[in-house]
């Protein structure tokens, strides 16, 4: 597989989705990015703005397990993970794999669980596997994250804790509509279910394929200075009381590389690293004004634009 043809499976996967989801192109394609670079997402929006949906589309679309949980202050652990159960005929304990098993979760109202709760998921996003009762158990492979929370202020919620947000590579809102989205999506939806009209486009051997290429695509060393550099900045300010951890710094880098193949490109460009900073590093930072995230979101915009950007030709070898 060569670049033209990774991109050209990405787009018809995006083109999948717009059958489903009208408009919201940047969203789509940083969804996109994070999946093939083995991330994971958090969604913030109110409900009804097509999350599921856009879940749904993402999993057709790569002829993938779909499974959805619905957080709530009552969950434990074991409704995700899973648990032992003694069989009675066998003598023995057998394992029943929770709603984890799965290639596309969709963790809906994450933040209505207890913190316990939420902590369920860290072992899952960083190593790829769960425990139970000491023993490790691999997930399935491709296997995404999609959570979606409710805004912080909303009664009955836990904001996440900064590890867990940590684990998430973009952090993505889909938003209201325009009034034409809007008359497009009511004609859309008048007289059918546009998801049954969706099919795989992709195959698990040609999602390994894009990303195993995406890895290959070039970053200048000046550039992993530049993401470097964006970094000590959020730590080193005085409106911040926790900046980017290093593992925000591998995932802009991560998330730069496949954002150039998605552009049909093999190396990275400072525009990139620019573009993605916001969903990548927003919900890595700890601010002072904690609550306001628009306020968060211009002044992580500003710290990347006061950092010098490398001027090199970076087309050459």
């Amino acid at each position: 597989m060569n670049i033209k043809d990774a991109q050209s499976k990405i787009m018809s996967v995006k083109e999948n989705i717009d059958k489903v989801i009208i408009g919201k192109d940047e969203v789509k394609k940083f969804l996109l990015t994070a999946f093939f670079s083995d991330g994971h997402v958090l969604l913030e929006d109110v409900p009804g703005t097509g999350k599921t949906m856009l879940s749904k589309a993402l999993s057709v679309s790569i002829d993938s397990k779909f499974s959805r949980i619905q957080f709530t202050p009552d969950l434990l652990p074991a409704d995700i993970v899973g648990l032992n159960i003694y069989n009675r005929t066998k003598e023995s304990f057998e394992f029943v794999p929770g709603p984890i098993m799965t290639n596309i979760l969709l963790a809906d109202e994450i933040n209505r669980a207890t913190p316990r709760t939420q902590s369920a998921l860290l072992e899952a996003m960083q190593e790829r596997q769960v425990t139970v009762d000491g023993e490790s158990r691999k997930l399935m492979d491709p296997f995404f994250v999609i959570a979606t929370q409710n805004p912080v202020e909303t009664a009955g919620t836990f904001p996440l804790p900064e590890a867990e947000l940590d684990r998430f590579m973009m952090m993505l809102s889909i938003g209201a509509m325009s009034v034409e989205e809007e008359v497009k999506m009511l004609t859309l939806y008048d007289s059918k279910e546009p998801i049954e009209e969706v099919s795989a486009v992709i195959t698990e051997e040609e999602i390994a394929e894009v990303k195993a290429l995406s890895e290959k695509v070039y970053v200048h060393p000046d550039l992993v200075n530049y993401i470097a550099r964006i970094a000590e900045a959020t730590r080193n300010d005085s409106s911040t009381i926790m900046g980017v951890s290093p593992r925000g710094s591998i995932a802009l880098m991560k998330a730069a590389k496949t954002y150039a193949l998605i552009e049909g490109r093999d190396y990275v460009i400072p525009e990139d690293i620019k573009t993605l900073s916001v969903p990548v590093l927003t919900h890595r930072i700890l601010y002072i004004n904690r609550k306001d995230k628009a306020s968060k979101e211009q002044y992580l915009k500003s710290i990347v634009e006061r950092i010098s950007v490398p001027t090199e030709d970076f087309n050459a070898r």
